[in-house]
């Protein structure tokens, strides 16, 4: 009798999940990420013909340079609209990016089949981490490589987060995103068909040509997990939600002119395949 209720909980998180990434207009959000993902990228150091795989890709902001050096790309998501744009902006481009709606939980890839698996804030949203993790390592190949970018709790997005949960705590069921940004409980999901591991705490430049204020609107009108939760909200509780976000902001403020630039940490890994 366990077994379906697990299933029935996974699947009501997933379609709960879908639901809010779907919501709103993500691309809004992560142009302003793009230049964090191109960094990443680099990082990466991929090398024209490699096989990568892009998990959660959402508008493509790691999938279309990862393209243009010279690699074969494959990037999925289960947000139909994310994809829509991704597709959009590499036609755009000029880019050849294989794009796939699909579960990244249940990777419809066989075993081995990418010399670089790689996602930027996207792996940490799955809602069975353990399950995730041996899909990583399953599809890429041994000697391959596993580069993965999750916000801190401690960081500046993982505080947002936080703050959002104090008023809309997600399901009991659910595993905290935010524990793909510490370093020791994600080795320990890796262990298994690793041979190396190594991880840093980097700085993601977030800057934004608007007041405090209108950032917040921003997020909240483009945003499907801010537009989800401020909609379940009372009125009270969304005057609340922007003060303590609103608060967040000034402290971690560093613009002077006006507008928003804060920095936020995430934890970036690198996983060699056994």
């Amino acid at each position: 009798m366990t077994a379906p209720t697990m299933t029935l909980d996974h699947n009501a998180i997933r379609a709960r999940q879908k639901a809010v990434w779907t919501a709103g207009d993500f691309g809004q959000i992560a142009q302003f990420t793009q230049a964090n993902a191109e960094e990443f990228v680099r990082r990466c150091a991929i090398k024209p013909g490699m096989r990568v795989l892009d998990v959660a890709c959402g508008t493509g902001n790691t999938a279309l340079p990862a393209a243009r050096a010279g690699s074969q790309v494959t990037a999925l998501d289960f947000a139909p609209n994310l994809l829509d744009q991704a597709r959009a902006r590499a036609a755009r481009a000029g880019l050849m990016i294989r794009f796939e709606e699909g579960d990244m939980e249940e990777l419809p890839y066989a075993d081995a089949s990418f010399d670089l698996v790689m996602s930027t804030f996207g792996v940490m949203f799955a809602a069975r981490p353990d399950r995730m993790a041996a899909e990583l390592i399953r599809v890429c190949r041994p000697g391959g490589r596993i580069v993965i970018a999750s916000w801190t709790p401690e960081g500046f997005t993982g505080q947002i987060h936080h703050a959002m949960a104090k008023y809309s705590p997600p399901p009991p069921a659910m595993v905290s995103p935010l524990q793909w940004g510490d370093e020791q409980v994600v080795a320990k999901r890796l262990q298994a068909g690793i041979a190396v591991f190594r991880a840093a705490k980097m700085m993601a430049q977030l800057r934004y040509p608007f007041s405090i204020a209108e950032t917040i609107r921003f997020h909240r009108t483009h945003l499907g997990p801010a537009i989800l939760t401020f909609a379940s909200l009372s009125d009270s509780q969304r005057d609340a939600v922007e003060s303590d976000l609103a608060a967040l902001y000034q402290r971690h403020n560093l613009a002077r002119d006006g507008t928003v630039w804060v920095e936020a940490e995430y934890l970036e890994f690198t996983a060699t395949r056994a």
